[in-house]
């Protein structure tokens, strides 16, 4: 079904749940799920201009806040796809006790106050953007999305999905892709489009250790675990420590399709090329360097490929990735620097040697 790609291709919608997902789980025996991922898809086609506009003229589509600082709104769009709908929260605002509103109001706020205090960005654009977030996207609508402007969240359909406002790490993975947008503008296909969900997964991820105050080792390296409805056949949505693991032999899902290898890669063209499949290959390499290396992950590795998404091109291949990170390893620890190895050995042992 060629619509499947349009939710997360380039120039439109940026989706924590891969194509690869919602494909399978339209063409489910159960009709509910078969119905709302066909919906779920077509959907997406129906936002694609406004994401169109936002590529073209991003600038144009950013508000930023009144005194340069953290503002946050928050949205209710009541069950439809009629965006943004009723402004409910704004900065400073008390409460509405409504959980998603709650939900989305924290996690932005601690997706701002990660790149502040961690590595000293205003915001995703490093200039004060207005964080704007839509709750209650949808009926039974099971994504979270990032149009270049703003973040969407379905409240799930209670069969596979929760609400998707629970994951601090799925609002840190869709928020990266601005600062990706802003800083590299990975093109979204093929090997540089599977480093923009990297980085999204990796910042995402560390929003999570940075927040619980987890150390790299022994710290939880799933995205997507607070989504699912539990299950012995499925745990997350991606793994970093065990690509390929997530889900298993799930009757609705299958099986997670993430390579952990580059010899293991995706080569076809569904997913634009892989982008959510062989990210594994890129985040396993990042979780055995920063396990190798210990300590909290957002000061050691996290800095470093912080400040290599600034050097990478919108064509960078894995490559590319792997000897600018490795350089800026060793501009940071040293050239003979056991972070350097570290990093050397988390590349060589997905296939990528540097």
């Amino acid at each position: 079904m060629d619509i499947v790609d349009t939710c997360c291709a380039h120039g439109s919608l940026q989706c924590i749940i891969p194509p690869h997902m919602l494909e399978r789980l339209a063409e489910s025996d159960h009709p509910d799920l078969a119905d709302w991922a066909r919906d779920s898809m077509l959907r997406s086609i129906e936002t694609r201009a406004f994401r169109e506009a936002t590529r073209v003229a991003p600038r144009l589509m950013v508000a930023a806040s009144p005194d340069g600082g953290k503002q946050r709104l928050v949205y209710d769009a009541g069950g439809t796809f009629d965006l943004p709908g009723r402004l409910v929260r704004s900065e400073g605002d008390a409460d509405t006790g409504d959980i998603a509103v709650r939900e989305a109001y924290r996690h932005t706020g601690s997706v701002w106050d990660f790149f502040d205090k961690v590595y000293g960005r205003k915001s995703l654009d490093d200039r004060g953007m207005t964080l704007v977030s839509v709750v209650h996207v949808g009926r039974n609508y099971s994504n979270a999305f990032w149009d270049g402007s703003r973040m969407g969240f379905g409240d799930g359909d209670g069969i596979l999905f929760r609400r998707f406002t629970r994951s601090i790490e799925v609002v840190g993975h869709e928020l990266a892709h601005g600062v990706i947008a802003f800083s590299s503008d990975l093109r979204y296909y093929g090997e540089s489009g599977a480093l923009n969900e990297h980085f999204g997964d990796v910042f995402g991820v560390l929003v999570r250790q940075w927040k619980r105050r987890q150390e790299a080792r022994g710290g939880d390296w799933t995205i997507g675990r607070e989504l699912m409805v539990k299950a012995p056949t499925r745990r997350a949505l991606r793994d970093l420590a065990a690509p390929g693991t997530a889900y298993r032999d799930d009757p609705f899902l299958g099986d997670d399709p993430q390579p952990a290898h580059w010899d293991d890669r995706y080569r076809g063209d569904a997913d634009n090329g892989g982008v959510h499949i062989n990210s594994g290959i890129p985040n396993h390499a990042f979780y055995r360097a920063a396990v190798e290396i210990g300590g909290y992950a957002w000061e050691t590795l996290g800095e470093v490929w912080y400040q290599a998404l600034h050097l990478l091109k919108p064509d960078c291949r894995f490559q590319d990735c792997a000897e600018i990170t490795e350089q800026e390893t060793a501009r940071r620890y040293g050239t003979r620097s056991r972070e350097v190895n570290s990093v050397r050995r988390g590349w060589r042992a997905v296939g990528i040697v540097v």
